[in-house]
């Protein structure tokens, strides 16, 4: 089991959302020390968490962000956005830029904490994912790319990981009650019960979290056939 209490961990995009959360919950369950990373620090509330400038494209940024925390045991990259793309009618720079957010921001900040997590020992990384990385719907076609990518990331991690005694820990969620899906009449779960079940999966040392009923049911439904994920299709087979 990994343990939270005394932990130090870094929260990136930690200033509101989930990432917010996450700062809130691991003060709670124990942790020692939280770094919460944003863009402007000073949008950092949490009283006891230490702010942190952190702009997850920007090589630069990040390393600097990995040589103040040197004392990380728990990296949780949360940082990300999304607009719509297409992929026939979107500039290609905006989809490009999908991928810049949601794949290349969590593999530079893993790669940058790598050396600190191994050297700290009982090192654990959780990325936060989405159900959109194994279902895309209209107007998401980025970001879903990106996602998916991002799960084969992880993959491909904890199994380079695993031997230098650092686990991975994928957080899928669809619907999460945060100001980026206010104006959506859908369930959703509070974040809150995100950041809870997610550091249930880290003491448990879980590979996989899914936060929700949603998430269950796609990830489901990955062995079936294509057009139970997307009805559209299913008058097209003979």
């Amino acid at each position: 089991m990994t343990s939270i209490d005394g932990s130090v961990a870094l929260v990136t995009g930690g200033s509101r959302g989930i990432g917010k959360a996450f700062v809130d919950a691991l003060y709670e369950r124990g942790a020692r020390k939280v770094y919460a990373t944003a863009r402007d620090p000073r949008t950092v509330t949490h009283p006891d968490a230490v702010p942190l400038a952190l702009e997850v494209t920007d090589p630069a940024s990040v390393a600097a962000a990995a040589a103040r925390a040197q004392d990380v045991t728990l990296l949780i990259n949360n940082a990300g956005s999304t607009t719509p793309t297409s992929f026939l009618n979107s500039p290609v720079e905006d989809i490009r830029r999908e991928f810049d957010i949601n794949f290349f921001g969590p593999l530079l900040t893993t790669r940058a904490f790598v050396p600190v997590l191994e050297r700290n020992g009982d090192g654990h990384i959780l990325t936060v994912h989405s159900v959109l990385s194994w279902v895309t719907v209209p107007g998401a076609d980025g970001y879903s790319a990106a996602k998916a990518a991002l799960w084969s990331q992880s993959n491909a991690l904890r199994l380079e990981l695993q031997p230098r005694g650092i686990k991975v820990t994928g957080l899928h969620v669809g619907y999460v009650d945060t100001d980026l899906t206010a104006s959506l009449d859908v369930p959703k779960v509070t974040p809150g019960s995100v950041a809870g079940q997610a550091l249930d999966g880290i003491e448990w040392n879980a590979h996989e979290v899914l936060a929700d009923a949603l998430t269950r049911q796609v990830k489901a439904g990955l062995s079936g056939e294509l057009s139970a994920l997307y009805p559209q299709l299913s008058g097209e087979q003979r």
